[in-house]
């Protein structure tokens, strides 16, 4: 494609727009493992159940868009609490060692990945046209601007403002900070470690099905959707493991790589670029941007 600077402003607009999207799934990560110090992998599974729910609520319940997207956050956040309180929580008290956590994760993706596979099925389903608006605004100069685009990225605002409120403004945002500087220190000033981190997976698990459903929407939903977290993980990666405004820049940095990779070199050259650049921060500053040194990181 040739350069022009309406292309490099196009490129940038969809760039931000992937990148806020991308940015509610790695806040999700950067999250959990603030707190417990390991990568969630059954997040891609949480964005998944929060896709489906959001589909079925308005094919086959016919609720309006706000009620199906609240219905798909509440599924998604209950979700990620079951897997918590099932599979995690037992392994905790067990044995210190994270390893084991995340090896649990990837197994709890798998199993959410193949109960919609025998449950629904393989194929490839679309939400109703009419869930988001499909109009193209134009900005001159042959730069466009998709309303499911321009709406993704003020939801994304929306959520990560109300996340920072929050973490900021209440009790267990506070306590929230508090554990991911040192978590047994928390419980000791009297903090329920336990309804805590329920907290901090439902709300992982609820921004996971916001980026579910707008992902939905751009490519279209299947079992497998949740694969694409592993790029929500590298901006995380990239922007410091445990960090959220780390997550966010790192998000737009991922969005704004693959896009202006696709609109001037190719875009089957996206991918390379993203693994490139992850291989890059770990050589130079494997900690990432704003990530804390630690003894340990899984």
């Amino acid at each position: 494609m040739t350069f022009t600077f309406s292309t490099l402003i196009q490129q940038i607009i969809n760039g931000l727009s992937l990148g806020s999207v991308y940015a509610l799934i790695a806040v999700g990560y950067s999250l959990v493992y603030s707190i417990l110090l390991f990568s969630n992998f059954a997040h891609g599974g949480f964005l998944v159940v929060g896709g489906y729910a959001c589909y079925y609520l308005l094919t086959q319940w016919g609720y309006n868009v706000v009620f199906s997207m609240l219905g798909a956050l509440l599924a998604s956040g209950i979700t990620a609490i079951l897997t918590e309180l099932l599979a995690y929580e037992p392994i905790r008290k067990k044995t210190p060692i994270t390893l084991y956590l995340l090896i649990a994760s990837m197994g709890v993706n798998i199993i959410i990945e193949n109960l919609f596979v025998v449950t629904v099925g393989g194929r490839i389903k679309a939400l109703p046209q009419n869930t988001f608006p499909t109009g193209i605004f134009s900005l001159g100069n042959g730069i466009t601007l998709s309303a499911s685009d321009l709406l993704s990225l003020i939801t994304a605002i929306i959520f990560l403002s109300m996340l920072q409120i929050f973490l900021h403004r209440t009790k267990w945002g506070l306590a929230i900070r508090a554990a991911a500087c040192d978590i047994k220190t928390a419980g000791l000033m009297g903090v329920n470690v336990t309804f805590l981190i329920c907290i901090v997976f439902f709300v992982a698990g609820m921004l996971a099905a916001v980026g579910g459903i707008f992902l939905s929407v751009r490519y279209s939903l299947y079992p497998q959707l949740g694969n694409i977290t592993t790029k929500a993980f590298i901006a995380a990666v990239i922007g410091g493991l445990g960090s959220l405004p780390g997550a966010v820049l790192g998000s737009l940095i991922l969005g704004l790589a693959e896009m202006l990779t696709a609109g001037f070199i190719s875009s089957q050259m996206r991918d390379l670029v993203v693994y490139s650049l992850l291989v890059i921060m770990l050589l130079i500053r494997p900690a990432g941007f704003f990530g804390k040194k630690l003894i340990e990181k899984i």
